[in-house]
């Protein structure tokens, strides 16, 4: 998905147990090795598996009738148990079990959960644990595989993936008279005035996180972190970050961006907007699709790339990993499971729910079996994933206070970004 919830005092206490050395986390604690888990090894035993599928759009039907008795069938004598857990809930869930030395085997992450997970101890760098890791790995798209990487090693596999494209009304731009949906930040800029004469919006963007505010900076060639991403200053509050950012203030000003973004009550929903021809552009991922086309029916919504600045267009990716618990008994089987689920046979069983693959060599087919994900892969081609630490949570929620401070006009961007920077290189400083 593309959030998770903030850090609960559970965590908290796990993570002061971590730094004690009662754990194997990502900091080197334990120093047993890292067991080696070949591919191909005939495994049997039973593995749980908690993931977060939802039973709604078929998800769980798919798993549970098609793809875990496929993996059974090529590997007699293994068990899968698949576990379903409430999306909102299976947070709080790992937190509570890793307290608990109670993990499942194998499970279906958030992809922002797993540095925090790896920072607990509970999880098995994969890339230091499969043999085949470079193999498995090298299928995948970049953006995906990397929201894994904590403190140099991979601690889990994409699974399924996402992205967001400008999706925009061809009516509104045309009766603004303006020619296609905005291609660069200097279109968006022009667009405003012509699409506020009719009362409408040029863009609308849900709110000032890092989900939403990333493609901007990454867009005009900013950055939030360096590479190690121990720190923000020079980057998150230099001068390409400042004018990404800028830009949504300005469009705010000149009534091209609605209080939607500042998470205003009574603001019109991005969807809603879009249908109705308000906003003439929202910047949003696939899932949007099938409850527009259900309440909207007449509305034909339409995928572009997300616009560029002074770089190429880059949005953020989204979607979940899979991870192996450090609490397994079963760890080769578990193993094989999360091979077998990267597989392009698993990958197109979970396709056919709406599950966008994170393998390349399946891009064409994903927009073959839904058209309206064709911008969405190509899209993924240059997607990057939120900086990857443990302490995100709180890092989102200071970068969003910080960004809706200015574009409220209550502070220049320069130092609003700042403050944003002083409070967040202590949580990044601590790894």
């Amino acid at each position: 998905m593309k959030r998770t919830r903030a850090l609960t005092v559970a965590t908290a206490l796990i993570l002061g147990a971590a730094a004690c050395g009662t754990g194997g986390g990502a900091g080197g604690q334990s120093k047993d090795p890292v067991e080696k888990l070949p591919p191909g090894k005939k495994v049997s035993g039973e593995i749980t598996f908690w993931h977060a599928y939802g039973a709604g759009g078929n998800e769980v039907k798919q798993l549970e009738k098609k793809v875990i008795p496929a993996f059974e069938k090529e590997h007699p004598g293994a068990k899968v148990k698949p576990v379903t857990v409430q999306y909102d809930k299976l947070h709080q869930k790992l937190v509570t079990a890793a307290a608990g030395q109670s993990l499942p085997d194998v499970v279906r992450s958030d992809l922002i959960w797993v540095p925090e997970l790896a920072e607990l101890g509970v999880l098995v760098p994969l890339s230091e644990a499969l043999p085949d890791f470079k193999k498995l790995s090298g299928q995948t798209f970049e953006g995906p595989l990397a929201t894994n990487l904590y403190k140099g090693k991979h601690y889990g596999l994409p699974l399924d993936t996402n992205t967001k494209v400008l999706l925009y009304n061809d009516s509104t731009l045309k009766a603004a008279g303006v020619d296609g949906p905005p291609k660069t930040f200097d279109d968006l800029r022009a667009a405003a005035p012509k699409l506020a004469a009719r009362k409408d919006f040029v863009l609308a963007e849900a709110d000032t996180s890092g989900w939403n505010l990333l493609p901007y900076i990454w867009s005009n060639g900013g950055e939030m972190t360096n590479k190690e991403i121990t720190k923000s200053d020079g980057y998150l509050n230099g001068e390409k970050s400042v004018e990404a950012v800028q830009l949504l203030v300005d469009l705010y000003k000149a009534k091209g961006l609605p209080k939607l973004v500042l998470g205003g009550a009574g603001a019109t929903p991005a969807a809603d907007g879009l249908a109705k021809g308000k906003y003439a552009t929202t910047v949003e991922g696939p899932w949007i699709y099938p409850p527009v086309q259900k309440q909207y029916p007449k509305f034909k919504m339409k995928g572009a790339p997300f616009p560029k600045g002074d770089a190429d267009s880059v949005s953020v990716v989204g979607g979940e990993s899979v991870v192996v618990t450090t609490a397994s008994k079963e760890k080769a089987l578990a193993a094989e499971f999360s091979r077998f689920l990267l597989t392009p046979k698993a990958q197109k069983l979970m396709a056919e729910t709406g599950q966008i693959s994170v393998l390349k060599s399946l891009s064409e087919e994903m927009s073959k079996l839904e058209p309206s994900y064709e911008p969405y892969m190509k899209q993924l081609e240059t997607a990057r994933p939120r900086p990857t630490t443990p302490a995100w949570t709180k890092v989102d929620e200071i970068l969003s206070k910080q960004v809706q401070l200015a574009i409220r006009g209550e502070v220049p961007v320069k130092k609003a970004l700042d403050e944003a920077v002083a409070q967040i290189d202590p949580l990044l400083a601590r790894g």
